[in-house]
């Protein structure tokens, strides 16, 4: 099986076991994607895609569209993106993302979970440069080739691409992201997206003994709680 297989099978705990919860963090990203550029769907490319993954994923079209007009208004929150880094048990690491406007209360919850596990925050750096930052896409085998193609043709940045149990996994730079969305979608206007996803991905994952994959899993529980925590990011093999 390819590298592409490998990195879908990589355990990515998003947050929002809660339809709350989801609901609070595309409102946020929405918030953010329209406040960042245009607040109109048609004319912000990534506004567009959010607000597009947030319908699959059931999200309300007042929540939507509560945030956009939220982000049109006098409205000045500063939401910012971080990451922190996380040294767990036994060798596991995890990256935890987070969608905030008050850094020092996202870091103080984040470390309340690290003492009552007894794990640790670490530097920037010293858990990502063992995941890689990818985009993945993974969609049903629909015109196989002439995607191929077309994504070669328009030269995006491909980093596997397989095609395994009637579904094709496209791995890229996230920096392709849009580009290769709108080339699938036009190769095959209705595209069936099963992932979409761009996020670190851990380049080995590890298994856990019964000790320390409980502390492991009360630590994602304890990090799932916090609102301001987007998705987590990590390198164990959880059932």
């Amino acid at each position: 099986m390819g590298r592409a297989y490998e990195v879908r099978k990589a355990s990515i705990q998003k947050t929002g076991a809660m339809k709350a919860k989801i609901y609070s963090t595309y409102a946020k990203e929405i918030y953010l994607a329209a406040k960042n550029g245009v607040p109109e769907i048609d004319a912000n490319v990534t506004l567009k895609r959010i607000v597009e993954k947030a319908k699959r994923d059931q999200v309300p079209n007042d929540i939507i569209e509560r945030a956009i007009k939220k982000a049109k208004g006098n409205d000045n929150e500063n939401y910012e993106t971080v990451y922190y880094e996380i040294i767990g048990p036994k060798g596991s690491t995890l990256i935890v993302k987070c969608l905030t406007d008050n850094v020092n209360r996202t870091i103080s919850y984040i470390r309340e979970a690290n003492n009552k596990t007894k794990t640790k925050m670490s530097g920037l750096g010293s858990v990502s440069y063992n995941y890689d930052n990818l985009g993945i896409i993974v969609i049903k085998n629909e015109e196989s080739e002439k995607l191929f193609e077309e994504l070669l043709n328009n030269n995006v940045n491909l980093i596997d691409y397989e095609i395994e149990d009637n579904e094709i996994t496209i791995t890229i730079d996230p920096n392709d992201f849009h580009k290769t969305k709108d080339i699938i979608e036009k190769v095959i206007p209705k595209a069936n997206y099963l992932v979409d996803e761009t996020g670190m991905y851990p380049k080995e994952r590890i298994t856990l003994d019964n000790e320390a994959k409980e502390t492991f899993v009360k630590l994602i529980e304890m990090l799932e709680n916090i609102d301001d925590v987007s998705a987590i990011y990590h390198n164990v093999i959880l059932d």
